[in-house]
C-alpha cells in the first residue's frame, strides 16, 4: 500500500522538477513511511511513497524496465501466477515484487493486462516508446486516484487530493455542486470533487494519455453484471460461494510483514477470521474496539469469535463521545465526509497498526450479497408497487404527505416514509432513501444564491440514472448495482482507505474479490434475501463455521451517537454553525439555527444533518482558508 503522484505534459514535453514531484508525495507521507522515490524525464515525472509489504528489499518505486516506468499503489494478489506466465513468454524479472508484473504485463498485453489482474490498485505507467501515460484503477475502487489539468497544460495525478493541493498551479476553487452532492449523500461521490476541475478516475476505468493528442475520457474496462442468474440448489450454490470466499481470503494473506484482521463480531468480519484461521498455522491476530455505552458495544460477540478460533486477540474501549478526532478525520479525508463510523474505523486501524502492517476487513459483503436493511425494504416496496394501480399509488403519496413524521421509529414503522416511497418509482424512492439529508430539507437550508447556482442539479440524479440503466432483472439488482457505482467507492472504500492509511496500515477486502462479487451478482434474489434475512446464502454457507447467534443477530455495525452529541457536549457547536461565515455562503443562518434548536429540544432528529454541516465547515476551512 502506497501513495503515488506525478505530472505528464500531453503537449510540449516541458521539464519536470523532481522536487515538485517529491513535494506532492510528501503531502501523503502517511501512505508510505518506509521510503520515497521520484523519477523524471522530459515531459513526465512519477513519484512514490512506499509502505513495504512484498519484497521488502527489492520493490522500490518508481520502478523502471527499459522504456517503461511505473508508480503503483496497491497489491496484485495473483502476481506469482502472472509472473510464471510472463516468464514463459520470455520476460526476465529482476525483483520478487508484484510491481514488476505490471511492467512486463504492459509489454505483453497493453491495457488488456487489467483483466488479468486480481487485486486492489491504482497506478501510473509511462511508456517512453509510445510517449504515453497510462492511469488505471481497480474494479471496485478500493484504491483512489485523483487527476486534474493544470494551467501550464500538465496532467497532475495523486492518490489523495492533498497531493494535488501541494502543487502551486492547482486553482483552489470550490464547486457548489459538490456541496449538494455531499449534503444529499454524506460524501462527495467519485464523479465529483469539492475542488472544481479535479476528477477521480472511476472504479474499473483507465485513462490512456498520448503525447500530441487530446486527453480522452476514461474508458471502462470492468463492470458488474446482475442480468444473469445462476442455477442450482441452495446447497450447490452455497458450496460454490464458500469456495470463492475461501479463495478471496487466502489470496489476501500473502505478505512479508505481520498480518491480522479487524473483528467486530458481525457476520462479515467473523467469516473472514474463520477462513483465515482455517488457512493459517499460527494464531490469527485480531483486534476490536468497544464503546463505553452498552448499546454500541459488540465486544462480547467479537470475544466469542476470538475464543472459537483461538486468535491472538486485542481489544480497546473508546469513549462513545470520541469526537476529539474530528480535525484528524478532516485532515485525512480532505473532502467533507459525514459517515461518522469513520471515527471507530480510525480507532480500530490505530489499534491494529500497533502489531500488524496489514489487516483484512469484512467490507463489501453487504453490497455484494444484499446485507443492508434498505435492500429488504426496497425489494418489498418494489413488490407492492407492482401490485398497485397508478391511482392507488397516487393515494398513497397523498396520505404520506399528511401523515406525521416519526424519525425515531424503525423504518418498518415509519408509515410516512413508506407511503411516500410507494408513490414514486423504485429508482427515485431508493435514491432518496439511501441519502442523508432529504431534498426538501436541503432546499430549506440553502440560500437563494446556492439554489440558483445548482439549477437542476440534484445529488440523487446520479443514483436514478444508474438504476435506470443497470444491467439487472429487478429493483434489487438495480439498487445493488447503483451502490457499487456510488456508495461503495464513495463512502465505504474511501472510509477504510483514508482511516487505515492515516496510520500507515494496509487494509485488504477479501469479500470484494472480483470473482466472488461476479458470482454473487448472479444469485437469484431469493438467495440473497429470504425470510427477512439479507446475505441469506452467505449465512447458510458459513453455518459450519459460525454460531447462529452471530449469523442471525440484528446487524449493528459501528454506530456513532452523533444525535446525542448535538444535544449534549456538541450542542453549542450546533448553534455556532448558524453563525459560521463559511456556511452562510451557501446556507440560511436562520434555517441552521432552527435546525439546531429543534434537535436540542427533541422536536426532530437532525443529528446527521448537523454532523454534515460541521464536517463541511471544517473541511472547507482547511481546504480553502
Amino acid at each position: 500500500m502506497c501513495g503515488i503522484a506525478g505530472l505528464f505534459y500531453p503537449g510540449t514535453p516541458k521539464p519536470v522538477d523532481p522536487q515538485r514531484i517529491a513535494q506532492m508525495c510528501e503531502a501523503m507521507a502517511h501512505r508510505g513511511p518506509d521510503g520515497s522515490g521520484a523519477w523524471t524525464a522530459p515531459g513526465v515525472g512519477l513519484g512514490h511513497r512506499r509502505l513495504s509489504i512484498i519484497d521488502l528489499g527489492g520493490g522500490r518505486q518508481p520502478m523502471a524496465d527499459g522504456a517503461l516506468t511505473v508508480s503503483f499503489n496497491g497489491e496484485i494478489y495473483n502476481f506469482a501466477e502472472l509472473r510464471d506466465e510472463l516468464e514463459g513468454k520470455g520476460a526476465r524479472f529482476a525483483t520478487d515484487s508484484d510491481t514488476e508484473v505490471l511492467l512486463h504485463g504492459w509489454r505483453a498485453w497493453g491495457p488488456d493486462m487489467l483483466a488479468r489482474l486480481n487485486g486492489m490498485f491504482a497506478f501510473a505507467l509511462h511508456d517512453g516508446d509510445r510517449q504515453s501515460l497510462f492511469l488505471a484503477r481497480d474494479r471496485m475502487g478500493v484504491k483512489p486516484l485523483h487527476y486534474v489539468e493544470l494551467a501550464d497544460g500538465a496532467i497532475a495525478f495523486s492518490s489523495e487530493l492533498k497531493g494535488l493541493l501541494a502543487h502551486p498551479l492547482l486553482r483552489r476553487e470550490l464547486d457548489p455542486h459538490a456541496i449538494e452532492d455531499f449534503m444529499g449523500l454524506g460524501y462527495v461521490p467519485d464523479d465529483a470533487c469539492i475542488v472544481a476541475g479535479v476528477r477521480k478516475l472511476p472504479a474499473g476505468h483507465f485513462l490512456l494519455i498520448e503525447r500530441g493528442r487530446d486527453v480522452p475520457a476514461p474508458r471502462q474496462w470492468w463492470d458488474i453484471d446482475f442480468s444473469n442468474r445462476a442455477t442450482g440448489s441452495a446447497a450447490d450454490l452455497a458450496a460454490e460461494l464458500t469456495d470463492r470466499l475461501r479463495a478471496g481470503v487466502r489470496s489476501r494473506m500473502v505478505a512479508d510483514v505481520p498480518l491480522g484482521a479487524f473483528l467486530s463480531g458481525g457476520v462479515d468480519s467473523s467469516a473472514v477470521v474463520a477462513l483465515m484461521a482455517e488457512a493459517s498455522k499460527r494464531a490469527v491476530r485480531t483486534c476490536t474496539i468497544g464503546f463505553d455505552e452498552a448499546g454500541h458495544d459488540e465486544r462480547a460477540y467479537a470475544n466469542a469469535i476470538a475464543a472459537r478460533f483461538a486468535t491472538d486477540h486485542r481489544e480497546r474501549v473508546v469513549a462513545a463521545d470520541d469526537f476529539a478526532l474530528i480535525d484528524t478525520l478532516v485532515a485525512a479525508f480532505d473532502e467533507p465526509f459525514a459517515d461518522a463510523s469513520a471515527l471507530a474505523t480510525y480507532r480500530v486501524s490505530e489499534l491494529a497498526r500497533e502489531q500488524v502492517t496489514v489487516a483484512l476487513s469484512g467490507d463489501g459483503a453487504d453490497e455484494a450479497m444484499a446485507g443492508y436493511r434498505r435492500y429488504r425494504f426496497h425489494a418489498g416496496e418494489e413488490r407492492v408497487r407492482g401490485m398497485m394501480p397508478a391511482p392507488l399509488r397516487r393515494t398513497a403519496g397523498a396520505l404520506g404527505r399528511v401523515y406525521p413524521k416519526a424519525d425515531w421509529a424503525p423504518r418498518v414503522l415509519r408509515a410516512k416514509t413508506t407511503l411516500l416511497a410507494l408513490a414514486e418509482d423504485g429508482a427515485t424512492a431508493y435514491a432518496k432513501g439511501v441519502g442523508v439529508t432529504r431534498p426538501e430539507l436541503r432546499a430549506r437550508l440553502y440560500n437563494d444564491a446556492m439554489m440558483r447556482s445548482l439549477g437542476d442539479h440534484a445529488a440523487e440524479l446520479r443514483y436514478w440514472r444508474t438504476m435506470r440503466a443497470a444491467p439487472g432483472r429487478d429493483g434489487l439488482d438495480a439498487a445493488q448495482y447503483a451502490d457499487f457505482k456510488h456508495w461503495l467507492p464513495g463512502d465505504i472504500l474511501t472510509k477504510i482507505d483514508r482511516t487505515s492509511m492515516a496510520v500507515s496500515l494496509e487494509a485488504r477486502e477479501p469479500l470484494l474479490d472480483h470473482r466472488l462479487v461476479e458470482f454473487a451478482a448472479t444469485l437469484p434474489a431469493s438467495m440473497r434475501i429470504r425470510a427477512g434475512q439479507g446475505k441469506w446464502l452467505m449465512k447458510k454457507a458459513m453455518e459450519p463455521w459460525l454460531p447462529r447467534d452471530i449469523l442471525y443477530r440484528p446487524k449493528m455495525g459501528f454506530v456513532t451517537p452523533v444525535s446525542a452529541w448535538f444535544k449534549g457536549p456538541l450542542a453549542d457547536e450546533a448553534l455556532a454553525l448558524a453563525r459560521s461565515p463559511i456556511l452562510s455562503t451557501w446556507f440560511e443562518p436562520v434555517a441552521i439555527e432552527g435546525l439546531a434548536r429543534d434537535h436540542r429540544l427533541g422536536r426532530a432528529d437532525h443529528g446527521r444533518t448537523l454532523w454534515q454541516l460541521l464536517m463541511l465547515e471544517r473541511s472547507v476551512a482547511r481546504l480553502f482558508g
